[in-house]
């Protein structure tokens, strides 16, 4: 540990003197209040700072004090239904404390010291354990059973471990290592957030994410352990989609980073979370859920720590192999971060004002995601799948920190302002959206929802681009100049848009779509065109088909309630099928 004094303050950069000793990367205590910081660059006994706080008020010749550890979180009991800031501090511990309004310099411990947990040993007295094998669980909210393991460094033959109600800090195991030396163990651990948890293998992700969000889990789905962006302008709903995803995703554990936006969105998301029920638990959606609040008027240099302090979390849990989704919302804001402090500390600039690593720190980020065989003798594997919004400057998405986010992840979610105005949502755009999981989750798909899903799913892709070319033509020569069977496409993509593809978030009914009633939608709609088209060469009058009283429930049929879906979507086949029938015959009749 050494001191230093400030020579430099430029808003979150500060450069001190007289740390020939510290290291990059070390956390450092900056002034009277203590302000947390972590060293960015070193020149000789000169250290560059970003300070997490807020430094004014700060002047040259105010002590710093280095801590020799680097940036880390703590990892235990307490995390989930917790609220932090960029930097694991409690918010709402510190409110306790300090009031609505966070105090510079306040020292809370990240988890509960005082809290007692109720622990159940699973290894034994004599047991030989290495990093990553279970000590024991503790039950953490009516969701969540914590797994206490062993550190990923410590190995050795367990002395002793008890059972019953301990805090985090109390001694629950003694472990005896190679070397003759006791090991005392307890319920939390230190994990630096810039360095990823090891694992023993990575495989490729071969089962969907579901979302319950119709576009996302039926056109451009995304696979566990996978990687999405979102791009999109301002009020194109990224917020919103993000919101879907953290809510709905058939995930274990939710750790959500609001990374930079308004503080009202972050707002929305703590009110609604503790009402909503998780579909798959029936719980509150808070109880498996870790927030990671930084708005846009908290720190910028909080920003760039937020990410990696919420991935770490998650792949600690990801580590007790669970399904673990990280939701940042926004990417661009914690590049802005970085390209603030590249600017402070000098660099040379890249595209745009951003730094040149930027590409490099996206990586970082994105590829810590996946699915893992766990650390430890035990066999299991966790999964972590991570989503981030980006906010493109004017939707454009040639910027670079929407180009270096799509040349990394393999979901690309692009939403449109245009949509968006005809409020259609989610504004995703089918025509500009991808999903380059669709080879590796094809076998899952026909082994549990048949191979017509995936046929459907492909018919239906291909009759909204032919819509696309078609307005071309239309525009040019009217709708009535096309012939009945490219009409019947412009009715077909029209129904697949606004019946299947629309979707409202704030509608109970609505909000959420599971795979099996997805499947029977899109059956539905693509039954509707494959019969017209049929009917078409016995009797051309298409408003007579346009008209048929199963053409407006098709269009209702995603308000019916989950109980009822399956018998009202089979009635509405089998009337579709009379009417249309009926509409031949009297064809058939008036041409005879």
């Amino acid at each position: 540990m050494s001191k230093g004094r400030i020579i430099k303050v430029s808003g979150p950069l500060v450069v001190a003197t007289g740390l020939a000793d510290a290291n990059m990367a070390d956390v450092v205590r900056v002034g009277e209040q203590r302000l947390i910081g972590e060293i960015l660059n070193m020149t000789g006994d000169s250290a560059f700072i970003q300070v997490y706080e807020e430094t004014s008020g700060l002047g040259p010749g105010a002590e710093v004090e280095t801590t020799g550890v680097p940036m880390a979180v703590e990892l235990g009991p307490g995390l989930i239904s917790t609220i932090y800031d960029g930097i694991q501090r409690p918010l709402e511990e510190i409110m306790k404390i300090a009031g609505s309004t966070i105090t510079r310099g306040i020292e809370v411990p990240s988890l509960n010291r005082e809290k007692k947990w109720e622990f159940t040993p699973v290894a034994k007295e004599g047991d030989s354990i290495i990093g990553g094998d279970i000590l024991g669980t503790v039950q953490e909210g009516p969701v969540v059973l914590h797994k206490i393991m062993v550190p990923p460094n410590v190995s050795g033959t367990l002395v002793s471990i008890k059972q019953g109600a301990f805090t985090v800090t109390d001694t629950i195991a003694e472990l005896k290592t190679a070397g003759g030396e006791i090991k005392e163990l307890t319920m939390i651990q230190r994990w630096p957030v810039r360095v990823g948890r090891p694992y023993k293998q990575k495989f490729p992700p071969s089962q969907p994410l579901s979302s319950g969000q119709r576009i996302i889990d039926t056109l451009f789905p995304i696979a566990k352990g996978g990687t999405a962006a979102v791009p999109g302008p301002f009020g194109s709903g990224k917020t919103v989609v993000q919101h879907q995803l953290a809510k709905w995703s058939d995930v274990d554990v939710v750790i959500y980073i609001g990374c930079g936006e308004r503080g009202n969105e972050m707002t929305d998301v703590l009110r609604e979370f503790p009402e909503l029920t998780d579909p798959r638990t029936g719980e509150s959606l808070m109880n498996r859920t870790v927030m990671i609040a930084n708005t846009s008027d908290m720190p910028v240099a909080a920003r760039e720590a937020s990410i990696y302090t919420g991935i770490t979390i998650a792949e600690y849990f990801r580590d007790m192999g669970y399904a673990v989704a990280v939701i940042a919302d926004s990417t661009s804001r914690w590049a802005e971060a970085l390209r603030e402090m590249s600017g402070r500390l000098e660099e040379m600039p890249g595209e745009e004002g951003y730094p040149a690593y930027l590409g490099t720190r996206l990586a970082q980020f994105y590829e810590r995601a996946g699915i893992v065989a766990c650390m430890g003798t035990e066999e299991r594997q966790g999964s972590l799948t991570a989503i981030g919004a980006v906010s493109p400057p004017g939707g454009d998405i040639s910027e670079p920190v929407s180009q270096g986010t799509m040349r990394i992840v393999k979901v690309f979610w692009g939403l449109d302002a245009s949509l968006a105005y005809r409020r259609h949502f989610p504004a995703i755009n089918w025509l500009s959206s991808y999903s380059l999981y669709l080879d590796t989750l094809k076998p899952w798909y026909d082994q549990n929802l048949g191979k017509e899903y995936f046929q459907n799913r492909e018919k239906a892709l291909r009759i909204l681009q032919e819509e696309a070319t078609l307005n071309e033509i239309v525009q040019l020569v009217g709708k009535d100049s096309l012939s009945p069977e490219d009409q019947l496409t412009l009715e077909t993509a029209k129904m697949i848009r606004e019946d299947f593809l629309q979707q409202n978030a704030f509608v109970e009914i609505d909000s959420y779509s599971s795979y099996d009633r997805q499947a029977k939608l899109m059956h539905l709609i693509l039954k509707y065109d494959s019969l017209v088209r049929a009917a078409l060469v016995q009797c051309t009058d298409l408003q007579s088909y346009f008209c048929i009283a199963s053409r407006e429930r098709i269009g209702r049929a995603k308000g019916v309630p989950e109980a009822e879906y399956e018998k009202v979507y089979s009635e509405i086949e089998e009337w579709m099928e009379k009417e249309i029938d009926a509409i031949v015959e009297e064809g058939g009749r008036n041409n005879d």
